[in-house]
């Protein structure tokens, strides 16, 4: 004798037999689908409600509750359904308004929208701007620089440096070679609180200079050491000078490949007559505006970084010789930078980019 309200006949044709099938078996199924077509794929097997729920862990009203819906709706009851929430108030024509706005104009007494004064603008709350911002990837808080290079040989450029660094010559150093000019010796105007649990360290806003020394730095693009040599001017005879030194310091026995930027005092006729005297020394010049393909460039970022931001120096033998301090620590263990990109990733992001930026997309 049958037990309890009777059970509708559960009929699984072959084609959706098969389709629950392959939502079990999938591994993008989301595990909600999927348990539900496993309910379904037992009860057809013949399976009752206790043993389906007791196999697959799970309580006898949730194996009641997918069935039925089963046999309502078919495979489209196993879906989730469009859950109820309060209705939307804000219309279309408002949000292409707010965007309208945001895009293209500028409040009256700033160069940019805030969610404050675009709310007033507007009369929605700031909250909805801020949704509204966030839906379509909007930031108007935020700019950020760049510069394209102009020059004329950019492409044989590129290709020229990265072949270097991806594949430099036998019996040859490359060395990236830049100047670090005009760095400042300052001091601050009272004395430094150090840092304490719970205070950071305090320091006064302003400062006092004590004068300048240009670095000149050449790395070494397979072991990572620098040539350093630091000068109270920045001209052609102090670049002569450090040419000297790399020329010292480098075994004779190697050529020497030297990637520079297009400043005026590597192109003096006094450089050109020390070249013709070293035919060994071969240079390589970057495009104009895209310094960041010299790799030295990189290190003085962690010169800045690690030694000069936060240095006070009340003199400026005192700042050089932090910086000749930090040059030996910096050799003493070197860790050369790794290039990865090829030439032809380097265009195609640089052509992403002023795709994205144009107007049209084209």
């Amino acid at each position: 004798m049958q037990r309890g309200r009777p059970k509708a006949q559960l009929i699984v044709p072959p084609e959706d037999l098969a389709t629950l099938q392959r939502w079990t078996a999938r591994r993008k199924t989301a595990q909600a689908l999927a348990l539900r077509s496993q309910i379904l794929l037992r009860c057809a097997s013949g399976l009752s409600n206790t043993e389906v729920a007791r196999e697959l862990g799970v309580v006898n009203a949730t194996v009641g509750k997918w069935r039925s819906r089963y046999i309502a709706k078919g495979l489209a009851g196993l879906l989730d359904e469009q859950r109820c929430g309060a209705p939307r108030r804000i219309g279309d024509d408002q949000v292409e308004a707010v965007l309208v706005k945001t895009l293209e104009t500028t409040p009256r007494d700033a160069t940019h929208w805030s969610t404050r004064s675009m709310a007033a603008g507007t009369g929605l709350s700031r909250p909805t701007i801020n949704r509204i911002w966030r839906a379509f990837g909007l930031q108007p808080h935020r700019a950020e620089s760049f510069k394209l290079s102009n020059d004329p040989q950019f492409i044989e450029k590129v290709r020229d440096i990265v072949g270097l660094y991806l594949n430099p010559p036998e019996r040859a150093l490359v060395l990236c070679t830049d100047e670090k000019a005009q760095i400042q010796a300052l001091d601050r105007t009272q004395p430094i609180f150090p840092m304490r649990p719970g205070m950071p360290e305090l320091r006064t806003h302003d400062y006092r200079r004590h004068g300048t020394t240009s670095l000149f730095a050449a790395l070494d693009l397979a072991s990572g050491k620098v040539i350093g040599e630091l000068h109270r001017r920045h001209r052609s005879t102090e670049f002569r000078n450090f040419l000297d030194r790399i020329d010292k310091e480098v075994p004779g026995a190697l050529d020497v490949h030297l990637v520079l930027d297009n400043y005026s005092t590597h192109k003096t006729p006094l450089i050109h007559r020390w070249l013709l005297r070293h035919p060994r020394f071969h240079l390589h010049f970057t495009p104009t505006y895209a310094s960041w393909i010299n790799q030295v460039e990189r290190w003085f970022a962690t010169l800045t970084e690690k030694q000069l931001r936060r240095g006070t120096h009340r003199s400026t033998r005192a700042l050089e010789d932090a910086i000749r301090l930090y040059l030996a620590t910096h050799n003493e263990d070197p860790k050369p930078f790794v290039w990865i990109k090829t030439a032809d990733e380097i265009f195609a992001s640089i052509q992403r980019f002023c795709l994205r930026t144009s107007e049209t997309g084209h």
